[in-house]
């Protein structure tokens, strides 16, 4: 179902769903407007590739509604998914030639940003089986991009790359949000990547699936160095509800980040469908 809006939103209401007899996702509400990026974190089996999918269109939905104003979705999925008999750059074309984009276009687009996303030109001749999994993944993310997509829908496409990869891609992905309002949904299990990259935190939790706290970061995404990424972590790591969702043993109490803004940047603003209590700092 869509609404209409001055400014685009995605949002979710009671979303549930369910294989067979067992309930994967109960009572699911976020909304996420254009311009930010959302993360969802959380262990493996929590639901959160089913959220994406539902998001995405590519389950039915059963139980609650989501609700999008956005026109031109993209998706990159954990795996590449590229389509083996065709070169890179008719892999990245795909979406616009479906468009009806004319062939001479779509090539000097996909072109073009297969060279932004860090390719050489030999390699957008390339088949998928003659590049490596790090120029696969340039390439998933190049096809979507070329879209120009007002909502990216990412199932963990930088989990299988090495960290100097991830830090090119992560960089390519801000260059392209920064003054496009685009939103960003996105499903991690890296906490470090989600403080790096988002500006909300939805941290989800198994049996069922559901959302149990959500952080908001302060500072723009730009701005944000190593240091300020470590740190934040390792706060969001002392919130009780963060090591509950992931079965991290519980730290002493005087060592705890109670529920609350946290000195810095890291606040908590909703927590299991509620707002938090008065504001607590770091007390450890």
């Amino acid at each position: 179902m869509t609404r209409a809006a001055a400014s685009p939103r995605l949002a979710a209401h009671g979303v549930g769903h369910a294989y067979a007899l067992r309930t994967v996702l109960a009572g699911i509400d976020f909304d996420l407007p254009a311009g930010r990026v959302a993360a969802l974190v959380g262990p493996s089996g929590c639901g959160k590739t089913t959220l994406l999918h539902l998001v995405a269109g590519l389950l039915p939905l059963r139980e609650g509604r989501i609700e999008s104003d956005f026109a031109t979705p993209a998706c990159v999925f954990q795996q590449p998914r590229l389509l083996p008999w065709k070169s890179a750059l008719h892999n990245i074309a795909f979406g616009l030639k479906a468009q009806g984009v004319a062939r001479r276009e779509r090539e000097r687009r996909a072109h073009e940003l297969g060279l932004r996303v860090g390719l050489a030109a030999e390699d957008l001749e390339k088949f998928p089986h003659q590049l490596s999994g790090g120029m696969q993944s340039r390439v998933a993310l190049a096809r979507a991009l070329v879209m120009a997509p007002d909502l990216l829908l990412l199932d963990e496409p930088f989990s299988a790359l090495d960290v100097g990869l991830k830090a090119e891609l992560y960089a390519l992905l801000a260059e392209h949000l920064a003054g496009r309002g685009m939103a960003v949904l996105m499903i991690t299990h890296d906490l470090m990547e989600a403080v790096r990259l988002s500006d909300d935190v939805l941290v989800m939790a198994p049996d069922p699936g559901r959302i149990v706290a959500r952080f908001e970061l302060a500072r723009p995404a730009a701005s944000r160095d190593d240091a300020f990424v470590y740190h934040r972590t390792a706060e969001l790591l002392q919130h009780a509800v963060v090591r509950e969702s992931f079965g991290l043993p519980p730290l002493p109490a005087a060592c705890t980040t109670p529920d609350g803004a946290a000195a810095g940047g890291l606040r908590v603003v909703a927590r299991g469908g509620h707002p938090p209590p008065a504001h607590r700092g770091l007390q450890c």
